[in-house]
């Protein structure tokens, strides 16, 4: 369970992280730290969606896996926003939404699983937009450049990153209304 290869790649996301930041205190142009970022942070989320199809794949599916994949997640895209607020990428307003998001969600889930009523807020379509969205605005920001001479990567990183506020904030709201039910029904 701790060492199938789908649980090896969710704990060298992990690992990955202080490689990721620490990027930023090495010697070399901004250039190189943002494409060197850039492209361990890529490499790093795809092993989000090659755990989970090898998982299944290779039947090594676990409750722990389940468990780790997204705190791996939550502390990648946290992680990295830390990093583009120091270098002024992106706004603390966003930060803190996106994080308070993820926290106030990791609890509510762990409180629903405590009452027996988690499936209220099992993974929905706008969570995985909302991670979708994330996932493709943090390289852009850590980037901050253009793109194959065309695409600027600071631009449509903001303008995906607004996205992404939106949709944790709609998220979490409806993630909140389906647990509401349940927690009056186990409150009373």
């Amino acid at each position: 369970m701790f060492t199938t290869l789908p649980t090896l790649l969710t704990w060298a996301r992990i690992v990955a992280i202080p490689l990721i930041v620490g990027i930023y205190y090495l010697p070399w142009s901004t250039a190189h730290r943002n494409e060197a970022a850039t492209l361990l942070f890529v490499l790093v989320a795809l092993t989000d969606w090659l755990d989970g199809y090898l998982a299944r794949k290779l039947n090594q599916t676990s409750a722990f896996g389940a468990f780790l994949d997204p705190v791996a997640d939550k502390l990648l895209v946290c992680a990295a926003l830390l990093v583009l607020l120091q270098l002024d990428r992106v706004n603390a307003l966003v930060g803190l939404v996106i994080i308070g998001r993820e926290i106030t969600i990791s609890a509510l889930r762990e409180w629903m699983a405590q009452i027996g009523a988690s499936r209220s807020v099992a993974v929905h379509m706008l969570g995985k937009l909302k991670t979708a969205a994330q996932m493709i605005a943090i390289p852009f920001l850590l980037f901050d450049g253009r793109l194959f001479g065309l695409i600027d990567t600071r631009f449509w990183g903001t303008v995906l990153i607004l996205v992404a506020t939106v949709l944790t904030i709609w998220s979490m709201v409806y993630y909140l209304q389906k647990a509401v039910p349940e927690i009056r029904a186990k409150v009373r």
